[in-house]
């Protein structure tokens, strides 16, 4: 989704009812986030909203990117709040062979996750189609995907083949390399 380098459109301040139903709607998807929120977005700042291309709005405090949204899909993390709260998200893992195909922009597929180095949640923490996932690759530290599962994980496990996750939010794409003014 991200893979040219992209422009910030028409900037706008949020209004304070709409940057209260963006808090409540953050702690609703990602419940591990509820006691860092008023880190995230205090309640007396001021939330901008940035229109991307293809029909992206970007939620940004003080010129720094917090969640973008799709249209009508659910809010989605930038990496950067990732690796700043790494705890507070479900994440699943690809081998190391998947990397390079993930962070030129390529749709994750399920053989990264299914094979040796690959890792996915256990039974009782299963994620479900829709569901926002952070993926870290095999080896490394930081997480280096985010987007919104086109699988569920026991699909995944049971198909081994297929698309996961064909837009998202990686490292070195579009949107980490924005800056905005």
């Amino acid at each position: 989704m991200f893979k040219k380098d992209i422009s910030a459109g028409a900037k706008s301040r949020v209004k304070s009812s709409v940057q209260r139903a963006i808090r409540t709607k953050v702690v609703e998807t990602y419940p591990l986030l509820a006691s860092h929120i008023d880190e995230i977005i205090p309640k007396k700042s001021q939330l901008d909203l940035l229109k991307l291309p293809d029909r992206v709005s970007l939620y940004a405090l003080d010129n720094e990117p917090l969640f973008w949204q799709h249209m009508d899909d659910p809010l989605i993390p930038h990496l950067r709040v990732v690796h700043a709260f790494p705890a507070c998200f479900s994440r699943i893992g690809i081998d190391r062979g998947a990397i390079r195909f993930v962070l030129s922009g390529a749709t994750l597929m399920a053989p990264g996750l299914t094979s040796a180095g690959g890792r996915l949640p256990e039974a009782n923490a299963e994620l479900k189609e829709g569901e926002v996932a952070v993926i870290e690759a095999e080896g490394k530290e930081e997480a280096c995907l985010v987007g919104q599962l086109r699988m569920g994980t026991e699909e995944i496990k049971e198909k081994k083949k297929g698309v996961v996750m064909d837009t998202g939010h990686y490292l070195g794409d579009g949107l980490w390399k924005m800056t905005i003014d």
